[in-house]
Formats: structure tokens, sequence, C-alpha cells
């Protein structure tokens, strides 16, 4: 009987067949690809094809460790799952294949078992757990922001009927070769166990059937995938080693010294870069990035999600025309529709003026979709070609061009705060070893004067030689770039630099990150280069290496709040807790949102200076979470975070107090 059915179980599809199917899919994989392809260099060029071999082995990293995605525990175990799973597969068959078609001998003796027979069901198995969970959180729409749609379901259905149907195949042929080693196949054998009493032609039979369905159903998926969403795992690795490697939040500079310049910033699609095509293509619609935005989950209109997808959407549509319609032969409603720009169709303009660029989005996409860097490109055309921004935004623009601040205060009043300090200038200190930028609030903003003021006692104290620049220093120009006004900051930013390089600056330090941003990230793109510190990186330092001495501080218990551009744009969360644990001697209790998962305060953007007419205020949902920590008080690093939680904690009728973490460790040193 055994020999019978061996010679009956093994009557199976000729391989010519097999490599018929194969060919197909790989056709539709090259189509697919080269269609997509032709899509993408529709964008504008972006050069980042430089150091191949990090960026290779940094793709390579993210792609099997599937870190990005892991980081929400529970859908991030179920994606891991499937892909460690399907990969674990992918390999076996490729080696099955090149045995059992090419003569390649792989497969025998111990790893055979281990890894043929034990691992590939194990893998089958947790590939089908995935699946399961999948399935199971799609048709119970768990997370709402996951979009779901029938395909999404039957895609999964199919994955599963597809494994299932592996595991009835792999049965079956142990019970027909009476397989000796069946135990080291265990998911198999238990599959054997429902077709142990069939007879040998119906075991040929129903083998002949569920392989050949295996077969179709197998090919099919793949042949079909790239028009599924499963189609990003072929985009993700890509967008991966053509991520950008510079600073994060850098923005592509605008050289107004060039006399063909004729326009700023993205209007229509196809001036934003190929890479940022890519990425509307990477998308998953996996929902994390609106799961974290401000804007959205404060009931706003911008979804990060939704304006990926309308890119990806768009591209799509005007592609069908600018690659296959002659611009002779284009209709009027062809052509109106190419005509269309960014804004309008792919993101309102109310939507566009709502992201606080806190990167929370981009932060948490686990294919490395960056977003903020798009909504900024589109507000640059808005305001430097079409003059259309919010209303509010004049003045500050206004304020910015002449005197030098956003609050329009005379410049010659930038050094009134240092009154009774004995604060040196650059001028009478030229030779010091940090240049001291206290920034626009630090210098005009009265509650944000006690944090410059703070900051000087304890540098005092620390010995640290230090100067200012004094009425020379403006506004550092982050607001106005950020609202898209390269005008304003160009300005800015070219006096800035001038007055730093012929004060011979090497070394800043600012207690403001959006300062920090621009002096450390933009300046140097217009030649400032200049070693720039935060002031809790050099509170932090001096404490440890014993220059401030370890304080008490009043409060038992505080929370600390991450800035957004001095967490998730400069990976600064270690030393202003530092300075708080070690130098004020606090006791840190965290609200659920922090570090890199940190709730922005609603600032960033240029939103200090912005109204927020849609939805709850940003800056009232964060302070609510702080609230609920119910510590003694609210401390962060940052001057328009300070600002933005003190209303936040006052809309509460709350008297937590607001502090800066100079303020805190300067009380816990001096009193």
């Amino acid at each position: 009987m055994q020999e019978a059915t061996r010679e009956l179980y093994w009557n199976i599809p000729s391989h010519w067949f097999m490599y018929v199917l194969f060919v197909g899919v790989v056709v539709c994989f090259a189509i697919f690809f080269y269609r997509r392809y032709r899509l993408w260099k529709l964008g504008a060029p972006e050069e980042l094809s430089d150091h191949k071999s990090e960026r290779f082995f940094g793709a390579f990293k993210e792609v099997f460790t599937q870190k990005r995605v892991v980081r929400k525990k529970s859908s991030g175990i179920m994606h891991l799952f499937i892909f460690w799973g399907m990969l674990f597969l992918l390999v076996a068959t490729t080696l099955v294949a090149l045995q059992d078609h090419f003569g390649i001998p792989i497969l025998y003796g111990d790893f055979y078992l281990y890894f043929i027979s034990l691992g590939i069901d194990l893998a089958g198995l947790v590939c089908i757990v995935g699946v399961i969970i999948a399935l199971v959180r799609r048709a119970a729409k768990i997370n709402s922001n996951l979009e779901t749609n029938t395909a999404d379901i039957v895609w999964l259905a199919l994955l599963l009927v597809i494994l299932l149907s592996g595991f009835a195949t792999e049965g079956l042929r142990i019970v027909g070769t009476n397989d000796p080693w069946a135990i080291w196949s265990p998911v198999g054998y238990v599959f054997a166990l429902m077709f142990s009493g069939m007879s040998p032609e119906a075991l040929s039979l129903t083998h002949q059937i569920i392989w050949w369905g295996h077969l179709v159903l197998a090919f099919a998926f793949l042949a079909f995938f790239t028009y599924s969403k499963m189609a990003h795992v072929l985009f993700i690795p890509g967008n991966y080693y053509y991520r950008s490697l510079k600073p994060a939040g850098t923005l592509e500079p605008i050289d107004f010294e060039d006399e063909e310049l004729e326009t700023m910033g993205v209007r229509t699609l196809e001036e934003y870069t190929w890479k940022d095509l890519l990425d509307a293509q990477a998308c998953i619609k996996c929902g994390r990035c609106q799961e974290n935005c401000p804007a959205y989950l404060s009931g706003k209109e911008l979804s990060p999600m939704r304006f990926i997808q309308n890119m990806a959407a768009q591209n799509l549509e005007r592609g069908k025309i600018l690659l296959k319609v002659p611009e002779d032969a284009r209709t009027e409603e062809q052509q109106t529709l190419l005509e269309e720009g960014v804004v309008g169709t792919v993101i309102s303009e109310e939507a566009l003026w709502q992201c606080t660029t806190c990167r929370s989005c981009s932060e948490e996409c686990p294919a490395r979709v960056v977003h903020p860097e798009k909504d900024i490109k589109a507000r640059t055309y808005q305001v430097c070609m079409e003059s259309a921004f919010p209303p509010e935004a004049q003045q500050t623009f206004r304020n910015l061009e002449t005197n030098g601040n956003p609050w329009g205060i005379g410049w010659q009043k930038r050094t009134e705060w240092t009154k009774d300090l004995d604060v040196p200038t650059i001028e009478e200190n030229p030779n010091a070893e940090y240049l001291y930028w206290p920034g626009c609030s630090g210098a005009y903003d009265a509650r944000s004067r006690k944090v410059s003021t703070a900051f000087v006692q304890l540098m005092k104290q620390a010995g640290v030689d230090f100067a200012i620049l004094g009425n020379a220093e403006k506004c550092c120009g982050d607001s106005a770039r950020r609202l898209g006004n390269e005008y304003v900051y160009y300005m800015l930013a070219q006096e800035n630099i001038e007055t730093l390089k012929q004060a011979g600056v090497k070394k800043i330090v600012t207690q403001c990150p959006h300062c920090l941003q621009a002096l450390s990230v933009d300046y140097p793109q217009m030649g400032g280069n200049f070693e720039v510190l935060h002031h809790s990186e050099l509170l932090a330092q001096l404490i440890a290496e014993g220059k401030l001495k370890a304080g008490s501080c009043e409060y038992a218990q505080v929370t600390y709040h991450d800035s957004c551009y001095l967490g998730r744009y400069h990976g600064q969360y270690d030393a202003p807790r530092n300075v708080l644990k070690q130098g004020a001697g606090a006791q840190l209790v965290e609200m659920e949102r922090n570090e890199s998962k940190s709730f922005c305060c609603g600032a960033g953007g240029g939103h200090m200076w912005l109204e927020e007419p849609q939805g709850t205020k940003i800056n009232d949902m964060r302070a609510e979470q702080a609230l609920q920590t119910k510590a003694d008080a609210l401390v962060t690093a940052c001057p328009f975070c300070l600002t933005m939680l003190t209303d936040g904690v006052a809309a509460h009728d709350s008297q937590m107090p607001v502090k800066d973490l100079a303020e805190v460790l300067a009380e816990a040193q001096f009193e």
C-alpha cells in the first residue's frame, strides 16, 4: 500500500506549469513596478543616492527587526507574526524549489528536520495566528483609525485559506507516504489525523485537488498582490533605503541669489519631489499618524493619513494624463485637472494651517512617511507666491520685518531683561566660550524672562564663560519659515549669521528648541555653522561635572512635558530629566504620552501666533493630561510650551505651577 500510495501521490503537475505561473507573477510585478516608477518620476528631482552602505544596512535592520511596526505592541506583534511567518515560508519554499527543480542538494539530515519539517510548521502556525488576529481586528473594527474595506477582509481570508490548504496538503502527504518523521511536522501531523482513514485512491485524489487549489490560489494571490493594500511590503524597503539622512525637520533651502528663481514651494503635485510621491505610495493606511496627530485628535479637519492618501490618488489620476495623453491631445477637462493645485485638492486651505509640525505622525509611521515638510512646502507657495495665509499671521510677519521679533516690540529693548543681572555682551567679552541666545521669548516675554534670569544665575554659579549678542540679536526665523514665509526667514537668518560670524561665535546655548532647530539645522544651509546646545544639555553637563551641586526641589513630584522640537526633532529626552532628578532632586511622574510619544503643546509650526478656531484647543488637552498625573508641578524646557501650558492649566481652573526646568533647578540651588 505504501509504495502504491507514493506512486499515486507524486503524480503531481509537472514543473513546467509552475514555471509558467511563476513567470506570470514576475511579469505582473514588473509591470506594476514600472508603472509606479513612472508615477514617482513625475516628481521633482531629489538626490538620495549618497551613503549607500548606511542606507542599505539601515533599511535592512528596519525591515527585518520591524522596530517601527512593533512600537505599537498590539498590532505590531500581529504584524511581526505574519511578516516572519511569511518570510520563513518563502525562504523554505525557495530552498525546496532549488533542490527539487534544479537538483541542488540542500535539504537533508538534521537541517531538513529542524528547518523544513519543524521550522515551516511553526512558521506557518505563527502566520495563521497573525492572520486570524488581523481578520478579527478588521472585521470587528477594533481600531477606528484603521481604514478597512471589504477587499482587505477578502485578501486576509484568502491568505488564511492558502496557509490552511498548505497544511492540509502536508497532512495528506504524511498519511499517503506513512512518513516515519511525521512528528517533526506537528501541525501537519494534526491535519494528517483528519485523513487517516481514507483509501489510497481517495488520498491521492484529495491531495491533487487540494494541491492544485493551493497552487492556483497562491499564484493568484501573488499575481494580484500588487493591487491590494499588501503591496506596501514592496514599497517600504525602498522608502527606508531612500530615507533622508539629514537632521529631522530639514527643509530644502531657497536660493534667493538665483536669478532664474521663478517659484517657491509647491503648487501642483509634480512640484513635490519623487521621494515625496514614493512616500505617498508607501503609506499603508494604518492610521497611526492620525492616532497621534494633535490636530486630528483635537477635532480639527487635518488628517495626516488623508493628506498622504490624497497625494497618492492625485498622483495616479494625474499620471494617467501626463504619461498617456500627449499635451496637444488633452481635453479641456484634463487640462483643468492638471492645473489644479495641491491646496484645494490634496489638502484643504483650512487643514493646511492646522499642522503644528510636531512630527508625531512621522515618528509613529511604520513606513517612514514624512508628513510635516510636505505641508510646509505647500504653505511656502501660498505665502510667497499667492500671499494667502491666516490673517493673524500678517501682523507677525510685519513685526518680524520691522522689529526683528514677533511681538513687534522695539529691537532696542531686547536687552532690558538683563538689567541688574550684569550680563556681558559679546563686545565686552569677545572670547566667551558660549554665546547665550535667549531668543525672542527669553528677551521680550515677561514670563520667559524669568527663565532667562534663572539660567543666567545658574551659568554664573557654575562659572560658565558666556556673553550675549544684545540688541544685535534678531528672531531666529523659525516661525516665519514654518509658516511658509521664506522671504522673512531669509532676511532674519542672513543678518543673524553675519552678526554671529563677525563676533567669532563658535558655541551657542539657547533655552528655546525652536531657536535650536533654526541655529543648528537651518542656518548651516546658509553657511552659518555653529555648535548649538539646548540649555538642558548644558545644565545636565554642569551637574555631571559637579559645577552645579545637587539641590532639593520644593515639589514632592513633578511631571515633565517633552517639547516636540527638543524631543522628536533632536532626540533629547534624557538631559532634561537628569537635570530635574540629579540637579533638583525631583521625583518624576510621567504622563501617559511622554518622550517620543509626547503630545504637542500646540505652538509649533508658527501656531504660537495663530488662532485655533476649530475643535478643542491642543494646549488644553495637554494640560489635562498633565493634571491627570496629580503632580505638584508641570515642568517643560521650551518657552512656547511654557506659555501654552500655563494657559492650558489656567483654562482648567487649576493652581498647578508651570515651570521651566532652569527655574526649578535654580530654586533648588539657591533657596
